[in-house]
């Protein structure tokens, strides 16, 4: 086993921090690489939103790339990711008074401006077409919880006793797996029935999954077969779609700010270099991989 990869934080080269950032990559059901701990196991928060969209693409023929791109989204309020959540919301007959979130520090007082408003505008619009009740569609016991967690269960080739639950930051249910085994069920993901939809939206919509400097929406952008989705505590879960190859990073402190150099790294793409700013916006120092001599 290799080991993990050390992302450096330097100021003026004076080193600052430095993040350990496991990662496996499955192909065809067998680990193809690894760096650090592939048993590693953590909740997979926002990176669960292509297999959370998956009821509602099932339920619905009537979803714009744009709806099923914000469904997946951790999106950064934008102008034009608040339209597409907004649209979203619309199309399932529900209003943003029917979201179960709560506000988002830094953001206006307003539940559409939380990150993950678009995921839930898409569970909405999963009652709306199934005939479920609206309201109380974020906890376990609704039928939209129940079927995020068939399809977890049906990626991960896994029973639901198996996955361990607990409350993400906007209050639906969220499941921990071994990073293997994520990186096991994004690989099965383009096998999934009526996923296609999910990655082809994804493919054609990046800039509404997130933001323009997520490691997540980069990797989309400069490759040609791959769809990425990051998740809190430094965690980030892929899939090439010309080989249906799972990948999962995830940075042992949480450090979301690892992930770009380590993905770089992992999957051979080039990316943006990655800088450290102060509030003047000046360039006070970078984010880089550990080379080995170092």
């Amino acid at each position: 086993m290799a080991d993990p990869f050390i992302v450096e934080v330097r100021r003026n080269g004076v080193l600052e921090a430095v993040h350990r950032v496991h990662a496996v990559a499955v192909r065809n059901g067998a680990v193809v690489d690894e760096r650090g701990d592939a048993g590693l196991t953590c909740f997979m928060r926002s990176s669960s939103k292509p297999l959370q969209a998956l009821p509602l693409v099932r339920a619905r023929d009537d979803l714009s790339q744009a709806d099923i791109a914000i469904a997946c989204a951790s999106h950064r309020a934008t102008t034009e990711q608040l339209a597409a959540a907004r649209a979203l919301l619309a199309k399932g007959n529900s209003t943003e008074d029917d979201l179960e979130l709560g506000l988002q520090e830094g953001r206006p007082p307003a539940k559409i401006y939380n990150n993950c408003s678009g995921k839930h505008a898409g569970m909405l619009a999963l009652c709306d077409a199934r005939g479920w009740p609206k309201q109380g569609y974020h906890e376990a016991q609704h039928p939209v919880q129940q079927a995020c967690a068939d399809a977890h269960a049906e990626a991960a080739h896994a029973s639901i006793d198996e996955l361990p639950q607990g409350n993400d930051g906007c209050g639906v249910v969220t499941f921990a797996m071994p990073l293997e085994r994520m990186a096991f069920a994004f690989s099965n993901l383009p096998q999934l029935p009526h996923a296609n939809r999910i990655t082809e939206a994804m493919r054609a919509r990046p800039e509404l999954v997130g933001g323009a400097d997520g490691a997540d929406v980069l990797l989309m952008q400069r490759t040609e077969s791959w769809i990425a989705k990051g998740g809190a505590e430094g965690l980030l879960c892929a899939v090439d779609l010309a080989t249906s190859t799972g990948i999962v990073l995830k940075a042992e402190d949480g450090a979301g700010r690892a992930l770009g150099p380590a993905l770089a790294a992992f999957v051979g793409v080039q990316l943006p270099p990655l800088y450290v700013k102060n509030t003047r916006d000046e360039i006070v120092g970078e984010v880089s991989l550990r080379t080995p001599s170092a």
